[in-house]
């Protein structure tokens, strides 16, 4: 904590603010450095002006889906303790020596939670459900959203878990935060919006997903194009990158009898599960052994194991900004790994610039299909 807040305390939420307080704050908060996450930065600001103070001690502040940024360098690392379950966040976050999980034990309590709630409604209120139960009586739950990503709904969706919230806004992005976590809260709604997040059956049972996936509750069509056309001579060990629930999978068990290994690379922790059960139930109706393993990994770092397919629908976006170098690195990373003789299937959107990588990395690339707005790609004699 800076030494400007040490010499006089304050208590752990004003009463109101007044609006010289609120002017003295702003111009404070304005010399605070900020990054282009404007949800991150300002999820900070009730601390850069004085509304809430940082709890004393090693690991008293939760910080749920924490995201690195220039709030590592205004405050004291060693007071978080972060959870995030995307791995290259999550890997970012482990380089500044913080400690995060991908997901904290349920029964550890703060006095401090800050939150980045998901896009997605019922995510988000799964999230801030453990949020309210993480934090010790008498602590905060501070939480930010971009006004675009339904930051007021958030706030309403916490006053209707905790009671009473205050909110200050700033790049177009909301703080909100509750009272002293206590004798506002509703356990019965806490416990209901917790079960959001559990997994359950999708598309008539056929497969199980949660919220908050990529295409969590349907066949996204990409990859349902990709898997029509998967050839029946797919064999042996076989890699599939970007799994998610892990749709194509057990695609590649319905439809290729020679596969005798599949691994899922899958960077959102909470996909891992409902993937392993998906493949688990295919591999029974296919009435086959399958030897199967999840990895969570960041496909860009590359992968340890030799393959003799490939399969992908590689991400190609980060919040709503196009990022094609996802799905190139995706790419790279696939030709490292085939051996020789290996094949590469892959889809994207029509517009994504892979051929350039696409030529550079193998030896023979063909268009499969194209439909849609979307394109099947093959790929042989990787150049490692």
């Amino acid at each position: 904590m800076r030494a400007t807040r040490a010499s006089r305390p304050r208590p752990a939420i004003r009463s109101r603010i007044s609006r010289r307080c609120s002017n003295a704050a702003a111009a404070r908060a304005d010399t605070v450095a900020t990054s282009d996450d404007a949800a991150l930065d300002s999820l900070f600001l009730p601390l850069d002006v004085g509304e809430i103070t940082l709890p004393p001690g090693e690991g008293g502040v939760l910080f749920l889906r924490a995201r690195a940024g220039a709030w590592l360098h205004a405050w004291p690392r060693s007071v978080f303790t972060c959870e995030q379950g995307f791995k290259p966040a999550n890997d970012e976050l482990a380089q500044y020596r913080l400690r995060a999980a991908a997901q904290v034990d349920a029964d550890r309590r703060f006095p401090l939670v800050l939150v980045l709630p998901p896009r997605q409604r019922d995510e988000s209120r799964a999230l801030l459900a453990r949020a309210i139960r993480h934090a010790a009586p008498g602590g905060i739950v501070v939480a930010c959203q971009a006004n675009s990503e339904g930051a007021r709904s958030g706030e309403a969706d916490l006053a209707q878990l905790a009671g009473p919230v205050r909110s200050l806004s700033r790049h177009k992005c909301r703080v909100f935060w509750s009272e002293p976590v206590g004798a506002h809260l509703d356990p019965a709604l806490i416990d209901a919006w917790l079960a959001l997040d559990a997994i359950r059956p999708i598309l008539d049972g056929r497969y199980v997903s949660r919220p908050g996936l990529f295409a969590w509750d349907r066949i996204d069509a990409a990859s349902a194009l990709l898997a029509e056309h998967l050839p029946s001579t797919l064999h042996g060990h076989v890699a599939d990158l970007g799994a998610g629930y892990g749709y194509l999978s057990t695609e590649l068990v319905r439809r290729c009898e020679r596969i005798q290994a599949i691994d899922l690379y899958e960077a959102e922790q909470r996909a891992l599960e409902p993937a392993r059960l998906n493949l688990e139930r295919a591999i029974a109706a296919a009435g086959r052994p399958v030897a199967t393993t999840q990895f969570w990994h960041d496909v860009a770092h590359g992968l340890e194991r030799r393959y003799d397919a490939i399969v992908s629908n590689p991400p190609f976006h980060q919040g709503r900004a196009d990022r094609p170098e996802l799905g190139q690195a995706f790419i790279t990373a696939a030709a490292k790994a085939l051996r020789a003789d290996g094949e590469l299937w892959l889809v994207a959107n029509r517009h994504l610039p892979y051929e350039a990588t696409l030529a550079a990395r193998f030896g023979e690339v063909r268009r499969v299909a194209e439909r849609e707005g979307y394109k099947v790609i093959a790929a042989r004699g990787a150049r490692a």
